[in-house]
């Protein structure tokens, strides 16, 4: 076999400065961040945002509504609500909203709005309007002048009804009879010549055709007596009618001018219209005010009921949403949307009746609060909650805010009759979320680029420059200083730039998710503390990081352990053929960990082609599958150019009992695969990871850093030969920060890092051997792989004979 020389290993490997970002502290100009002056642009690497936040709320045209989309973490909901908060400082306050009882259809409250801080004037107006409003009804109804002109009607009702009942008495005098009151009504008795009642033994001793002419009168004295009686009704009523003209005329003469007053504070046709029939309906409910409170005694006394408080009930005001003049418009940042928080809605109130309401119990909402502002919203929290999204967006279609009951659609008894009016909507809508619910909004609900048509989007990441580093520095600074924490070194700041590209996985990247930074920034103060320094140094940052990751990394000591007693069987010393170690990345969500696996390839004579075994027990994803299906094409584009390919091959990722996915292995496979064909081993304590495409090129693959350490750490307990190391795609060099004992084993040459380009490159490196070029040569590994393709085709051939 021609193998290759040592040295082009050593010229392909890595060196420490290529490992890791290290950003030197002596060119960053301060010594500690107590010198800065802190963040002055409110947020760092996300110009794109800030230009298209501005132009949302710029544009006050319909629809434009404001969806920020971004990874959390990256201060979209902080800097957000920190611009419209001090944007709508500088706008003008919106007006206050009322509910009112409705006169002409009570179940259906009127909404009324004034300039902002008028609504608990008004509110307070009408309660004093109605205390004066009593008082001036029973100081008007006690005076002497509505007793005298109520004596004289009740005399002149007592004058007519006398003559009534006179002329009634002469006319049944001229039958002989006379009328005469009792208990039970009015009777007619019979008279004697003398013009005296007749006593009752002379009637029983009236023959017969004497007492029926005396019957035959009665009817006739009765007939006058009804007559008399209907008219007397009739004048009952006329009498009634007078006098309840005379008291809404009393009524009205005593309270007008009050009404007026409250007019002409609060100019506004519709509370003028609504003050209107408030003075009408207290009018004609006068009496409720001034007769102990129970009018003319008609109404039935109920425990508990009070029939002028049930009446003073209707003239409240509900200030449903107040502001003060001065407080600019408002921002109302909804935590829980639920329907009810959003849109309002109508509370209860329990009675011997049961439970009742009215329009002095409708509650409002966060649009209601919002309205004339900005309301802001968590698009996932909003979307946990189907009907207010629905109702959000029916909403903003009808520029209004009806308040409803969303399980009247359900249930066919409703809960409430009532129907308050709606309310004019302006508001600005921000929701806020992850890009896959924005993705998944704009591709599944035609409404939504209807009425959010404004898209921010937060990066997570920005380029890594002196003057974002510097950036870096004033956000530690800004954030200390505003928490009341120690003043970090320039090392210190060094430390927590390196830990954000880290995040970024790119050494030309910095994190804009602050929330791990900050994390870090607040550990490494109690580190500094503990010790009793005022300054953080660059030791205590490391420190935090160690310590954060030492918290979370049981897997890793779990792995180990399996590892070294060999319960999972992986091999770092030695050579074998068709074997490989391949890196998968165990993730528990706060803490990911790199685990070498040992894959295996057996070939012999068939024409199955190559069988994944994980893919043929459904252990495997699409993608793991799709690398296969590359991995076969790259297979029969190198060597069946002249003739077909006679081979049936295994692949299996030992040991492995759980679900398989991504393509960061194919390459590998490949690799076990070539050794299998060639019959050439691969040096076992050399990892592999990176995909491969249909020609052989090598591409970048994630959790770079991860597998790197796992299989360093699975080398260092088996103890370290100085031929160990990992081969990775050339393409993730700049993605590399591991740690300081990975790169101080990589300067002692006891492990090795080398970045690879295609196939070919990779498996000279895993054997030492020269792969070879078309046409392959004798002593290559692919001139042996061609050799062993031509035995196979051949001695399929023979077999079919």
């Amino acid at each position: 076999m021609r193998h290759i020389d040592n040295e082009v290993y050593r010229q392909l490997e890595l060196t420490d400065g290529q490992l890791t970002s290290h950003t030197d502290a002596d060119a960053l100009p301060f010594e500690s961040t107590a010198e800065l002056p802190g963040l002055k642009e409110g947020i760092i690497g996300q110009s794109r945002a800030v230009e298209a936040l501005a132009f949302g709320l710029n544009m006050e045209a319909t629809g434009y509504n404001i969806f920020v989309s971004g990874p959390v973490g990256t201060g979209r909901t902080t800097y957000t609500m920190r611009v419209v908060e001090e944007r709508a400082l500088a706008q003008n306050c919106p007006d206050d909203w009322c509910y009112v009882y409705n006169f002409q259809s009570p179940d259906e409250p009127l909404a009324v709005h004034l300039p902002a801080g008028q609504g608990l004037k008004f509110r307070l107006a009408v309660e004093n309007l109605v205390r004066e409003v009593e008082q001036g009804l029973v100081q008007q109804f006690d005076s002497d002048e509505y007793g005298e002109e109520t004596s004289q009607l009740l005399k002149a009702f007592n004058d007519k009804a006398e003559a009534l009942w006179s002329a009634a008495g002469a006319k049944a005098q001229s039958y002989g009879m006379a009328l005469q009151r009792t208990s039970t009504g009015v009777a007619t008795v019979p008279l004697d010549e003398a013009g005296h009642p007749m006593r009752a033994e002379v009637l029983r001793s009236l023959d017969a055709q004497t007492l029926a002419e005396l019957s035959s009168r009665q009817e006739q004295v009765q007939e006058v007596l009804d007559e008399m009686l209907r008219q007397m009704k009739t004048l009952q009523k006329e009498a009634r009618r007078e006098q309840q003209v005379l008291d809404e005329k009393t009524a009205s003469f005593a309270i007008s001018h009050l009404f007026e007053d409250v007019k002409s504070e609060f100019s506004n046709s519709k509370l003028e219209q609504y003050l209107s029939m408030m003075e009408q309906d207290i009018i004609q409910n006068q009496s409720y005010f001034h007769v102990d409170g129970d009018g003319d005694g008609a109404q039935p006394r109920v425990p508990g009921y009070n029939p002028l408080l049930e009446l003073k009930r209707r003239y409240q005001v509900n200030v449903l949403v107040s502001h003060q003049p001065t407080s600019g418009s408002p921002v109302v940042l909804e935590s829980n949307p639920t329907y009810f928080n959003l849109f309002g809605k109508v509370e209860y109130r329990g009675t011997q009746a049961g439970l009742t309401s009215d329009y002095t119990m409708v509650k409002p909402g966060a649009l209601h609060l919002a309205n004339g502002g900005y309301l802001v919203v968590q698009a996932q929290d909003l979307l946990s909650h189907p009907a207010s999204w629905y109702g959000l967006k029916r909403a903003l279609m009808r520029k209004e805010i009806r308040i409803d009951n969303p399980a009247e659609e359900t249930v066919w008894i409703s809960s409430s009759a009532l129907r308050p009016e709606p309310i004019a909507l302006n508001v600005k809508v921000i929701l806020i979320g992850t890009p896959d619910i924005y993705r998944l909004l704009y591709e599944h609900d035609e409404a939504f680029h209807k009425f959010f048509k404004v898209k921010v989007e937060f990066d997570s990441q920005m380029p890594k420059t002196p003057e974002t580093a510097l950036h870096y520095a004033n956000f530690i600074a800004s954030y200390t200083k505003n928490n009341g924490l120690q003043p970090f070194s320039a090392g210190a700041v060094a430390r927590v730039i390196d830990y954000s590209c880290k995040q970024t996985e790119s050494q030309e990247k910095l994190s804009t998710r602050f929330n791990p930074v900050i994390e870090v920034i607040e550990e490494a103060t109690y580190h500094a503390r503990q010790q009793g320094q005022s300054l953080v140094l660059a030791k205590h940052v490391d420190v935090a990081i160690m310590e954060k990751r030492k918290r979370s990394d049981l897997i890793k000591e779990k792995v180990l352990e399996l590892l070294l007693d060999g319960t999972i069987k992986v091999e770092t010393r030695g050579e074998r053929v068709g074997q490989i170690n391949g890196l998968a990345v165990l993730n528990t969500g706060d803490f990911m960990f790199g685990q070498p696996h040992r894959i295996t390839a057996r070939t012999y004579i068939g024409r199955r082609g190559v069988i994944n075994v994980e893919r043929e027990t459904a252990m495997s994803g699409s993608i793991h599958n799709k690398g296969l299906l590359i991995l076969s094409g790259y297979l029969a584009g190198e060597f069946a150019q002249k003739e077909p390919l006679a081979i049936s091959a295994t692949l299996v990722f030992e040991q492995t009992y759980s679900m398989i996915d991504g393509d960061s292995a194919s390459s590998t496979e490949l690799y076990a695969l070539l050794s299998a064909l060639a019959n050439v081993p691969i040096q076992q304590g050399i990892a592999v990871t990176g995909s491969v495409d249909q020609f052989g090129d090598v591409q970048p693959i994630g959790g770079v850093n991860e597998k790197i350490e796992g299989f360093f750490y699975v080398c260092q307990a088996q103890g370290l030969t100085g031929h160990q190391g990992v081969m990775i795609p050339y393409q993730n060099v700049p993605n590399l920060f591991l740690p300081e004992e990975v790169i101080a084993a990589v300067n002692r040459g006891e492990f090795h890092i080398w970045p690879v380009k295609t196939v070919k490159q990779g498996i000279e490196v895993l054997t030492g051997i020269e792969a070879g070029s078309a046409p392959y040569e004798e002593g290559t590994v692919y001139g042996a792989i061609e050799r062993r393709l031509r035995q196979y085709t051949r001695g399929y051939g023979e077999e079919a004979k």
